[in-house]
C-alpha cells in the first residue's frame, strides 16, 4: 500500500542528498561571510532549481527533482515538516517576561511596529494593482492582508541566530527584541490565520459573517493555546500515569506539535499557526531543565535536516529568471524597509530613547527572515498569491535579514553600544573579535 519502487527511492534520496549538501555548504559559507545562514540555505535551492540548473540543464533538473510522479509529493512532505518545525522552534523562543524597566519600551515598540506598518501596508495596495499578484483563489481581501503582514512581520529565528552569532543573546537589547518579536509575530499570525480562513471555504462569498467567524475561531484558538494548554500540559506531563511521556521524551512533544497543528487545520485556522502556538504552550508549561533538554533535542534534528531542506526547497521553487519582477521588488524592498524603520525609530524617540538605540531597534525589527518566508510559503500554498509575488516576498525576507545582521555587526565592531546598559558587553565582544582577527594563525606543530 505505502510503497515506492527501488529506483524511485534511490532517485529521491539522491536529490535529497544533493539538496541538503547544497543547503549546508552554502549556509556555512554565508555564516563565514557574516551573512545569516538562511540566505545560504535558500541559495542552495536557487542554485539547483529553475533559476540556475533548471535554466542551464533543464533535462537534468527534471530528472533529479521531477523524475517520477510522486517525487514532488515527497518533497512537499519534507517541506511542510520543516515548516512545522521552524514555527515550533520559533514558539519555543517566545519570551513572556520583560524586565520591569523595559516594559514601556517593549509595549511601545510592539504597538508601533505592528499596528502602523500593518495599516500602511494595507492602504499601500491602493498605490499599485494588487490583482496582478493574485493566486488561483482570487481572494483580493486575503492578498491585502498578506501585503500588510509582509510590511510588519519580524523574524524570531533569524534575529535570535544573529544575536547568538554575535555573542550577545544575553544582552538587554537582545532580550527585548526577542520578546517583542515573539508577541509581534503572534499578533501578525492571527491576521494570516484569518486570511487562511477566508480562502478555506473555496467559493464562499466574503462578507461580515465569514470575517467574524474567522476572527472568533482564531482568537478562541489563541486563547486556549496560551491560557489553557500550558496549565493542562503541566498537569498531564508531570503525571506518573503519563506513559507516553515516559516512553519517549521528544516523541511526546512532537505529538503535541502535530496534534495542535491538526486541530488548527480542522478549525479552519492555518496549520502553521497551530505549530507556532504549540511551541508557545510548550515553552510556558515546562520547567527550565526539561525545556533545555527539549530545545536541544528539537533543534538537533530540525536544524540539521528538516529546516535546511525546507529553506532549500523554498529556493527550489523560485524561478528568478522567469517569475520575478526586479523593478517592483526594489520599490517594495525600499518601501517596507523605510516604513518599519521610520515607525520603530520614531516610536523609540517618543519614549525618549537616544538616536543610536532607536536606530538599532529599527534595524533589528526589519529582519523578516524565517516568518517572512513562511508567510510567503503559506500564502502561496493557499492560492492567495502567485509565483511572482511569492518570489518577491521570499527575497524581501532574505535581504532585510541580511541588512539587519550587517547593521548590528557594524555597530558592535565600531565599539558602540546597542542600548544603555550594554556598554561593557559590547566592548568586551569587540575586543575579543579584534584580538582574534589580529592574532589568528595556523597552530604550530607541537614540540616533542
Amino acid at each position: 500500500m505505502f510503497t515506492l519502487a527501488g529506483a524511485d527511492l534511490a532517485r529521491f534520496l539522491l536529490a535529497t542528498v544533493i539538496l541538503l549538501a547544497a543547503a549546508h555548504l552554502l549556509g556555512f559559507l554565508a555564516e563565514k561571510l557574516a551573512i545569516p545562514r538562511v540566505i545560504g540555505e535558500v541559495a542552495g535551492g536557487v542554485l539547483l532549481g529553475p533559476t540556475c540548473i533548471g535554466t542551464l540543464f533543464p533535462s537534468f533538473f527534471h530528472w533529479l527533482f521531477l523524475g517520477f510522479s510522486s517525487e514532488g509529493n515527497l518533497f512537499g512532505f519534507v517541506y511542510y515538516i520543516g515548516e512545522l518545525l521552524l514555527l515550533y522552534t520559533a514558539g519555543l523562543k517566545f519570551q513572556a517576561r520583560f524586565a520591569r524597566s523595559d516594559v514601556k519600551t517593549g509595549i511601545a515598540i510592539i504597538i508601533g511596529s505592528t499596528v502602523i506598518p500593518f495599516l500602511v501596508g494595507w492602504f499601500a495596495t491602493r498605490l499599485f494593482n494588487p490583482a496582478q499578484f493574485l493566486g488561483p483563489d482570487h481572494n483580493l481581501l486575503a492578498l491585502k492582508i498578506v501585503v500588510a503582514i509582509s510590511i510588519a512581520v519580524t523574524s524570531i529565528p533569524v534575529i535570535s541566530k544573529i544575536f547568538s552569532d554575535l555573542g550577545i543573546m544575553h544582552s538587554r537589547f537582545a532580550k527585548i527584541i526577542v520578546t517583542i518579536a515573539g508577541v509581534h509575530d503572534i499578533i501578525l499570525w492571527v491576521a494570516l490565520a484569518i486570511a487562511a480562513g477566508l480562502v478555506s471555504g473555496h467559493g464562499t462569498s466574503i462578507n461580515a459573517w465569514v470575517v467574524s467567524k474567522s476572527l472568533v475561531v482564531t482568537f478562541a484558538f489563541l486563547a486556549v493555546c496560551i491560557g489553557v494548554m500550558p496549565w493542562l500540559l503541566r498537569k498531564v506531563t508531570s503525571n506518573r500515569a503519563n506513559i507516553l511521556f515516559r516512553a519517549s521524551f521528544l516523541g511526546y512533544f512532537l505529538i503535541i506539535l502535530f496534534a495542535l497543528s491538526d486541530i488548527a487545520g480542522y478549525l479552519g485556522v492555518d496549520v502553521m499557526y497551530g505549530a507556532l502556538l504549540a511551541g508557545v504552550a510548550t515553552k510556558f508549561s515546562l520547567p527550565d531543565r526539561w525545556f533545555a533538554r527539549l530545545e536541544e533535542s528539537v533543534q538537533g534534528i530540525s536544524f540539521s535536516l528538516f529546516i535546511p531542506l525546507y529553506f532549500a526547497i523554498v529556493g527550489l521553487q523560485l524561478n528568478l529568471v522567469k517569475d520575478f519582477n526586479l523593478g517592483f521588488f526594489v520599490l517594495y524592498l525600499i518601501f517596507a524597509t523605510v516604513v518599519q524603520s521610520v515607525v520603530v525609530y520614531l516610536t523609540c524617540r517618543i519614549i525618549r530613547s537616544d538616536r543610536l538605540t532607536s536606530a538599532n531597534f529599527a534595524a533589528a525589527m526589519n529582519a523578516r527572515g524565517g516568518p517572512g518566508i513562511v508567510l510567503s510559503s503559506t500564502a502561496f500554498s493557499l492560492g492567495i498569491i502567485n509565483q511572482t509575488f511569492y518570489a518577491i516576498l521570499v527575497m524581501l525576507a532574505l535581504i532585510t535579514s541580511w541588512m539587519a545582521g550587517t547593521w548590528l555587526r557594524m555597530i558592535l565592531m565600531r565599539g558602540k553600544r546597542l542600548m544603555p546598559g550594554d556598554e561593557h558587553l559590547v566592548v568586551q565582544k569587540v575586543q575579543q573579535d579584534l584580538w582574534l582577527s589580529e592574532h589568528a594563525e595556523t597552530p604550530s606543530t607541537p614540540q616533542l
